[in-house]
């Protein structure tokens, strides 16, 4: 079982694709509560229980730490007494910082060990920060085509039980997930900042993609309510590139991941 967070595509399709390699279930964690996961498919996992998620400013997205804060204990009881391992792969547009080691401290707090850790290079998504925005189409084109192959070398390692802690941790990876991270979740939630431009044409189509199903909409308008993950999903599908988050996201790109190569 592979439970996932995704906002613009990328950690679904990693997810995906590696539940394809490994025969295995991928669970999105804003459909599925973890008290009603099924105890005896969590007992007979042949590859382990694997977690896919994207960086946050070299963190951990707070929804996928909720997620592992609230497993039930019987499950936790479960995953122990079956000695089932626990993997993680985070999508990433370059580097993971020292997410990994976030993540490990959230199961070690559960009582649980995590046995591998990957990252898949996908493209950049992230425009809000200053400095920040996605890639240009030759550079995101080169990611999109290798990912498979990087996808595909981390299901195999997986089949064969061949656990390791092996991300990407680009340059000063302490510096970064304890610095910056702390700066994402203080100044980079803010569902207020918001909003349509007079570009809006009323789609809804922003409504549509939030994972959290935080955006509704009132006189053909969208609103934002206080349950934003900031995973920037309504921002990216507007047609129209109404969506503004303030002034941070003027004259930043759109990315949409329309090309779902499989591995052959």
């Amino acid at each position: 079982m592979i439970f996932y967070f995704s906002g613009t595509g990328n950690s679904r399709y990693v997810a995906e694709v590696m539940a394809k390699e490994l025969h295995d279930l991928a669970v999105n964690i804003c459909e599925s509560k973890p008290d009603e996961i099924s105890i005896s498919e969590i007992g007979f996992c042949n590859h382990g229980i694997g977690f896919v998620f994207p960086i946050y400013s070299w963190g951990v997205p707070p929804i996928m730490a909720s997620f592992i804060n609230s497993l039930p204990q019987n499950l936790i009881n479960t995953i122990i007494k079956n000695d089932i391992p626990l993997w993680m792969t985070a999508t990433c547009g370059d580097e993971v910082g020292n997410a990994h080691k976030m993540f490990i401290k959230l199961l070690n707090n559960r009582g649980l060990v995590l046995k591998g850790a990957w990252s898949v290079i996908m493209p950049n998504t992230y425009v809000v920060l200053p400095g920040f925005d996605i890639d240009s189409d030759d550079v995101r084109e080169r990611k999109i085509k290798e990912a498979p192959g990087r996808i595909r070398t981390i299901a195999d390692t997986i089949k064969i039980g061949k656990w390791e802690i092996n991300p990407m941790l680009g340059s000063m990876p302490a510096l970064k997930t304890a610095l910056i991270y702390p700066l994402f979740k203080k100044w980079g939630i803010f569902p207020s900042k918001w909003k349509a431009s007079e570009k809006c044409i009323g789609c809804a189509q922003c409504s549509k993609s939030c994972p959290v199903d935080n955006i509704t909409m009132s006189n053909n308008k969208p609103q934002w309510g206080k349950n934003c993950t900031s995973c920037l999903a309504c921002y990216h599908v507007c047609p129209m590139h109404a969506i503004e988050y303030g002034a941070a996201t003027r004259h930043k790109g759109q990315y949409k991941l329309i090309q779902r190569p499989e591995i052959k």
